[in-house]
């Protein structure tokens, strides 16, 4: 073989080897990239599962709640009325996959939803504010006690919900994972916003 031959043969063989050690770190990076957008996805889903446990927990606070009351102040029955028709469009929702989390509006209207439910019942925390003898009741109270507890609850974990669609949104927006996110389908998660004033938990006092 010619030297002119073997030169042009390792050559041949340099391209090669280039072409596949890039082709190699492609991958990994791809793959690896990938896998890191699963990873902050999983993280949005199960903080998404956090927050409806404990919307849950409030829905099946509510009619304990609503009932104590009753006894006590039973011409209140516009708002008994009004936390009955909330607490409904609520329980038809709320056990709603965290495919919502990828659609702006199905997600500002379960916020919206989740937010008349809480201004009922910080109507209700001030209707019992005009009967002593339902301020004394100890059922009342241990019921009463359990909603602040778990409106706590859910401020926590709609945080923990927030905090984890923000590293995964900031993940896909960033170069070069961006790249890998639009070619896979990766879409922008939601976040809770600020709620009104009129959504805001229940002022419990005691």
């Amino acid at each position: 073989m010619s030297e002119k031959n073997s030169n042009s043969s390792f050559k041949i063989v340099a391209v090669i080897a280039v072409i596949a050690i890039i082709a190699g770190l492609f991958y990994k990076f791809t793959v690896g990239t990938y896998n890191k957008i699963v990873d902050l996805d999983e993280n949005v889903s199960s903080a998404w599962s956090q927050v409806e446990n404990q919307y849950q927990r409030r829905l099946d606070l509510i009619p304990n709640l609503v009932n104590s009351v009753k006894g006590y102040a039973k011409h209140e029955e516009e708002l008994f009325t009004s936390i009955a028709e909330a607490r409904s469009k609520a329980g038809g929702i709320v056990n709603i996959d965290s495919s919502i989390v990828d659609d702006p509006q199905k997600f500002a209207e379960y916020q919206k939803i989740q937010g008349e439910l809480s201004a009922g019942l910080q109507r209700l925390m001030a209707v019992s504010e005009n009967y002593p003898e339902l301020k004394a009741n100890q059922n009342f109270l241990a019921l009463q006690d359990e909603l602040a507890g778990t409106e706590n609850r859910i401020a926590t974990e709609r945080k923990r919900f927030n905090d984890a669609a923000k590293a995964y949104n900031t993940c896909i927006r960033k170069f070069p994972e961006s790249l890998v996110a639009e070619r896979k389908g990766f879409e922008k998660k939601a976040y809770f916003e600020a709620e009104a004033a009129a959504s805001k938990a229940p002022v419990v006092q005691f």
